[in-house]
């Protein structure tokens, strides 16, 4: 009763003791020696339980494992995803870099059901990718180790990186390989940015959700916009869904070639 009655600002400062974002590590290996990773098998188990739900019709909405009552819409992404089909008469080919076990497809699902077709596929781990390719790939929903395999198979139309690039240990050399691959649009969401300096964090999740802690990144914004309009241009920024506990804020943004 207590938690509903304090603020938001309050109950995060409160809980931030304990839960969130913490340090400033002079490198990603420091970090990561002091974290536990993405593959411990109870995140692996609980996005698969949770993931599971939302294919079966039994919960409407995940995201990062954890179930929701009704669909919370990034209706800034998603109006991006049907401007990309609509250019290109009902058709979409998206890489969900990092995207888990399809939480952002099956957010959206309603939609891209109208659509003629739509290949949606997912780069990930190779246990999700495992997991993926037996439980929950479709005619439309594709898993792939790396995004070689993706291309391989499918060429993007968009690249989607949604809560990931912060978990990428050289994230500036990912987007180099992305970028070399010269997408018509890159498609950034809740990715975190600070003023001043990259700064290496760890990530303690709340328990309630699973235990884990691991590495994480916050951006200087200017930085990350010179790297990324050396090659394209900005088209749009929104606001994202995240918070976290140090002074910062989680933004989308969504880049065209030049």
């Amino acid at each position: 009763m207590l938690r509903k009655l304090l603020p938001d600002w309050i109950r995060m400062r409160i809980t931030g003791f304990f839960y969130g974002w913490h340090g400033n590590y002079p490198s990603w290996e420091d970090a990561k020696k002091r974290s536990r990773g993405y593959d411990s098998e109870e995140i692996i188990r609980k996005v698969s339980s949770s993931a599971a739900a939302v294919r079966d019709g039994l919960k409407p909405y995940e995201r990062d494992s954890v179930l929701y009552s009704e669909i919370q819409y990034s209706f800034q992404l998603l109006s991006i995803l049907m401007l990309v089909a609509a250019q290109r008469k009902g058709t979409l080919n998206v890489m969900d870099f990092g995207g888990a076990l399809g939480s952002t497809y099956f957010q959206n699902k309603k939609f891209l059901d109208t659509l003629q077709e739509v290949n949606w596929s997912i780069v990930e781990q190779p246990r999700f990718t495992e997991i993926g390719i037996r439980e929950f790939s479709t005619d439309r929903l594709h898993f792939f180790n790396t995004a070689d395999d993706c291309y391989n198979s499918f060429t993007p139309d968009i690249i989607l990186l949604s809560s990931v690039l912060q978990y990428i240990e050289e994230p500036y050399k990912l987007l180099d390989s992305l970028i070399s691959r010269k997408p018509e649009y890159i498609l950034f969401d809740r990715t975190p940015f600070i003023n001043g300096k990259d700064r290496i964090t760890i990530q303690k999740v709340h328990p309630a959700i699973y235990n884990a802690t691991y590495p994480c990144w916050f951006f200087n914004k200017s930085k990350f916009l010179d790297f990324m309009n050396r090659s394209y241009k900005l088209i749009f920024e929104f606001d994202a869904l995240d918070k976290a506990n140090i002074s910062s804020e989680f933004l989308g943004f969504l880049f065209r070639i030049k």
